[in-house]
């Protein structure tokens, strides 16, 4: 009995030292709903669709609100002028990385993705100038883009206009564009070793949007003694991150410091040249990790975005139909389309831009944090605050876009049919840390579409109408349907 009386005390302590922490936060911070103890705002939050939660919760409390997950108080910024001001206007103050427990028990604060502070800065610094001298948004890398999209090409002739899964023919080729820079090499697409790694990135990406990783994110202590399909995530990291290492152990056996063949080496030089540095950023766990991200961010974000835009253009024939006929007029059938083709194909461009404007990749962004106090629209948000910055109520602003929940390329073109640019096109966020590869990204959205449509009708299995093209999961990414498509040679 007296242990009972004990635990009770013990757990009416914890959750009265929670309520005065929440209690004693809340005077500073901007309104929002009224959290419980420990569990939040948890039984206000749709799990299943976060991002259409807070857009509702904007309605009561404006653009700038507080929203607790578990325990964690977090500062949500609704529509563009709140974002724009954070990540543009303050983005120093905002450019620190938000809470994020299950990337955070991955990387163990290395990496170029959830790393903080001197670390975080070095090897963005380092990795931007690395991929730019490997010719990323340069002519060099578009030559191995449009080498990819003949190969892409060429494996989707083997389909022989059947119905197929595409999911892991177009994961392929973004893999092997990054796959060169960071290994010097490409795979077959029919290597073992190759569509294992790919399973397992294109698992993770799913389990990542998963309600039940949502919970853990709000509530880490989940991560450590629940079962769950976080440990199927973390022993994909594994798989991923030990292949990773022993790409690194053959490149130090081979490593001509006067000749840097890629990523790898350029790191490798680069901790040589570090190893009297104390702060010790430079570092193989730091290498594995910052591979890792690059070759993870760097192949699934691209692949499910062209994903999407396939069973888009298959839902819109008229827009495909469009497509092709600017194509045919501009690249004709037999050259391959080039970057330089964009400044003539208004509609093409248009098209790739409302593709990722619509599917809303990444609808609340990764996590921000705030690097000071700091004064925001005469609220103060304490330093290690984290910050959603919610990309849907940017991109799915229907004063910007006037029939922003339907898909239009004309969103992008003003009256004499002209590509038009938007403010309000954050797909690849803003700021310090908006995403690294853009151009690259741009330019494989781009060029791999262009080829596919100028070889090949896209034919569905199923009538239009039954066509869904609704997120199966909308939680960290907005995660297609499963659908088979008939790529039919032109």
């Amino acid at each position: 009995m007296d242990l009972f009386v004990f635990l009770v005390l013990c757990i009416s302590c914890w959750l009265l030292f929670a309520f005065w922490k929440q209690s004693s936060e809340k005077r500073h911070l901007p309104p929002g709903p009224t959290p419980l103890p420990v569990l939040g705002n948890i039984f206000q939050l749709d799990i299943k669709d976060v991002s259409k939660s807070l857009i509702n919760l904007s309605k009561i409390y404006g653009p700038v609100f507080t929203v607790y997950f578990g325990m964690r108080a977090t500062v949500v910024l609704h529509g563009y002028e709140a974002v724009k001001e954070a990540l543009v206007n303050f983005a120093e103050e905002f450019s620190a990385r938000g809470n994020f427990p299950v990337a955070e028990r991955i990387n163990n604060g290395n990496g170029i993705i959830t790393s903080n502070g001197k670390k975080w800065k070095d090897i963005r610094r380092f990795s931007l100038m690395t991929l730019r001298n490997f010719g990323m948004g340069k002519r060099s890398i578009e030559d191995r883009v449009q080498e990819e999209a003949h190969c892409l090409v060429e494996e989707l002739r083997k389909t022989n206009a059947s119905p197929c899964d595409p999911t892991f023919i177009l994961g392929c080729a973004p893999c092997n564009v990054i796959c060169s820079i960071i290994f010097q090499n490409r795979f077959d697409y029919n290597d073992r070793h190759f569509l294992n790694l790919m399973e397992k990135l294109n698992e993770n990406f799913s389990l990542l949007s998963s309600p039940w990783l949502q919970i853990c994110n709000a509530f880490p202590v989940l991560l450590d003694y629940f079962p769950g399909s976080h440990n199927k995530v973390f022993k994909n990291v594994d798989f991923i991150k030990n292949y990773i290492f022993e790409k690194i152990k053959e490149h130090q056996t081979s490593l001509d410091i006067s000749n840097p063949r890629d990523f790898i080496d350029c790191f490798l030089i680069k901790m040589e040249q570090e190893k009297h540095n104390q702060s010790l950023e430079f570092t193989l766990e730091n290498l594995t990790l910052t591979a890792a991200d690059l070759f993870g961010a760097g192949t699934e974000t691209t692949s499910t975005t062209l994903r999407y835009a396939l069973l888009l253009l298959l839902k819109y024939p008229e827009v495909l139909a469009k497509a092709q006929q600017e194509i045919e007029q501009v690249v004709g059938r037999h050259r391959s389309p080039c970057m330089q083709d964009k400044s003539s194909m208004p509609y093409m461009d248009a098209l790739v831009h409302e593709v990722q404007r619509f599917i809303d990749l990444v609808p609340l962004n990764l996590p921000h944090a705030v690097t000071r106090d700091i004064k925001f629209r005469n609220y103060i948000i304490p330093k290690g605050t984290t910050v959603i910055t919610s990309l849907t109520s940017v991109l799915h602003d229907d004063k910007e876009f006037p029939k922003a929940k339907v898909f239009d390329p004309a969103h992008f073109l003003d009256e004499n049919g002209k590509f038009k640019k938007s403010d309000h096109f954050l797909a690849f966020s803003a700021g310090k840390r908006s995403c690294a590869g853009e151009s690259l990204a741009r330019m494989e959205l781009f060029l791999f579409l262009t080829t596919i449509l100028q070889k090949f009708n896209l034919k569905s299995v199923v009538d239009l109408n039954d066509l869904d093209i609704t997120p199966v999961m909308n939680g960290l990414t907005s995660v297609p349907p499963f659908f088979k498509i008939c790529f039919v040679p032109v």
